[in-house]
């Protein structure tokens, strides 16, 4: 039996397992928000939905509150399904969220395809909003909840990844379909949606519930069974669910009930809740919603040739910077350090794109500057935003509270995608504003607040267990102590020794095992 220092990843290959068919939840996401914003753009969807407009590069527009419907009321279901996750989860389990998600994307998805009223289409895209909220929310908790410390940032950035690749898809369906003439140009792609909730629907058969999910329900043996499933043979499970439980009573002395208020009560559960809030609104911060949800649109009003290929172009950058995060930052990078520099980047580039439109104009310099800066961008919001605010937002919150805290980060950030959505088109429709990449004016002071928000409050958690987390919150620590910070009550030893080796010098690892 292999000791936790000496395990490999193929010893825990049941819980990658296990967690490659969660992150298919994301890859639905992705794929939704990737045919959405290139059928926008295509004459075959615009000839039923929109209207002529031969003073555009396209020859057809969408008035603007239709397009701001269309694309925001996705994010607007998504809020309000990830905001009553915390409710949801305390009687229903993760797995039975996620068959629930799959179900209504199906029924979502007939609506969108019956139909050419555009009331019914609104309908569809708020149902699939539900969907896609469950999707994201749970699948994140079953893998926060599920995975060793050890992996859980290759887990989180396999969650990305698959966003980012079933982004790139949807576009290159798009891509396939988008001059098609007719309504088969938006009728193929919107087909491609069943493919994944059926798969997901019958694997999750397949694999346990999240063991943190059973041990809080008062389900203690069922919930060991669980990670006897998921860790490797030999692991000393009864001890992980010794910790598990242990934490969780300990939470629980705290208050006899479970509630949404318990977010804000005392100083330290109000405090978890506003980071993990905080941190997943980095995304939104970002302004990375308005160059995903609606690149081709906006790509083809700024007179790119062929807008689909780059838009292409564009997922395909964001799926090679997640590589190079996987194989390289998430070896040795700290999540602070990653966002703050992310952000800073995010901001300087979505400035420059501005200026330069705004001294050119709309020539083909400008277009090449937008594509190539946009590539840059991209690459740097999935390698160093994405991810990481995604990940904080996961492993702040308390374990008695995990659900109700995550889902109230995940409503706020789907909030924040929905309010960048929503008022978009206002800024970039040649009928309205007709700023086209102007409105990187608005994004550069965004990134700028996001900055010296992480640089003042988002504590490091970098290769800690939620159980070590947990600890370091109750000892009121300063966000700048917690990387140093040497846990030495009710952690697996061992396991944090390993886990944090790799940050230390050898007299910390010393001192660390002394201390425990």
């Amino acid at each position: 039996m292999p000791s936790p220092g000496e395990e490999t990843w193929k010893d825990h290959w049941k819980c990658f397992v296990a967690c490659g068919i969660i992150v298919l939840s994301p890859f639905q996401y992705g794929v939704d928000f990737g045919l959405i914003g290139g059928l926008q753009a295509m004459v075959g969807f615009l000839k039923i939905y929109g209207h002529p407009a031969p003073d555009t590069a396209i020859g057809w527009n969408l008035d603007t509150t239709r397009q701001q419907l269309i694309s925001s009321l996705m994010t607007l279901g998504a809020f309000i399904s990830s905001g009553t996750a915390g409710i949801v989860a305390t009687y229903v389990s993760r797995r039975q969220c996620l068959w629930a998600a799959c179900a209504l994307c199906c029924v979502s998805n007939v609506i969108m395809m019956a139909t050419e009223d555009i009331g019914a289409l609104y309908a569809g895209r708020f149902l699939i909003g539900l969907a896609n909220g469950y999707f994201m929310t749970f699948s994140q908790l079953y893998i926060q909840e599920s995975s060793p410390a050890r992996y859980r940032g290759w887990f989180l950035t396999a969650f990305q990844f698959f966003t980012s690749f079933g982004t790139l898809i949807g576009t290159i369906i798009d891509w396939a379909t988008a001059k098609r003439p007719d309504k088969s140009a938006y009728l193929i792609p919107l087909g491609m949606i069943y493919i994944i909730p059926v798969i997901m629907t019958v694997a999750l058969f397949f694999i346990p519930e999240s063991p943190r999910w059973l041990i809080l329900r008062g389900d203690y043996e069922q919930g060991v069974k669980a990670l006897r499933w998921l860790r490797p043979v030999g692991a000393d499970v009864d001890a992980e669910g010794a910790e598990i439980k242990a934490a969780i009573d300990r939470e629980k002395e705290l208050s006899s009930s479970i509630s949404v208020m318990d977010m804000f009560k005392n100083p330290i559960d109000r405090r978890r809740t506003g980071l993990a809030v905080g941190a997943v609104l980095l995304q939104a911060a970002s302004g990375s919603m308005f160059v995903i949800a609606y690149k081709a649109y906006f790509l083809a009003m700024s007179k790119v040739s062929d807008p689909f290929a780059m838009s292409n172009v564009l997922s395909a950058m964001g799926i090679l910077a997640i590589f190079l995060n996987s194989l390289v930052v998430v070896r040795w990078g700290r999540r602070r350090v990653i966002l703050t520099t992310g952000l800073a980047i995010c901001g300087i580039l979505q400035l420059i794109i501005a200026v330069v439109y705004h001294i050119l104009g709309a020539t083909n310099t400008t277009g090449i500057v937008l594509v190539a800066l946009t590539c840059v961008y991209m690459m740097t919001y999935n390698g160093m935003i994405s991810t990481y605010a995604w990940l904080a937002g996961g492993e702040i919150p308390s374990q008695r509270l995990r659900s109700y805290t995550f889902g109230l980060a995940a409503a706020v950030g789907f909030f924040g995608a929905w309010l960048t959505t929503f008022t978009a088109p206002y800024f970039i429709n040649p009928a309205s504003l007709a700023w086209g990449p102007k409105y990187g004016f608005i994004w550069f002071p965004s990134c700028i607040i996001g900055v010296l928000w992480v640089l003042f409050f988002l504590p490091e958690t970098k290769g800690r267990t939620l159980e070590e987390i947990d600890e370091m919150f109750e000892a009121k620590l300063p966000a700048r102590k917690f990387r140093h910070h040497i846990c030495v009550g009710h952690v697996n030893t061992a396991e944090k020794i390993d886990d944090r080796a790799s940050e230390k010098t050898p007299t910390e690892v010393q001192h660390a095992e002394v201390k425990a």
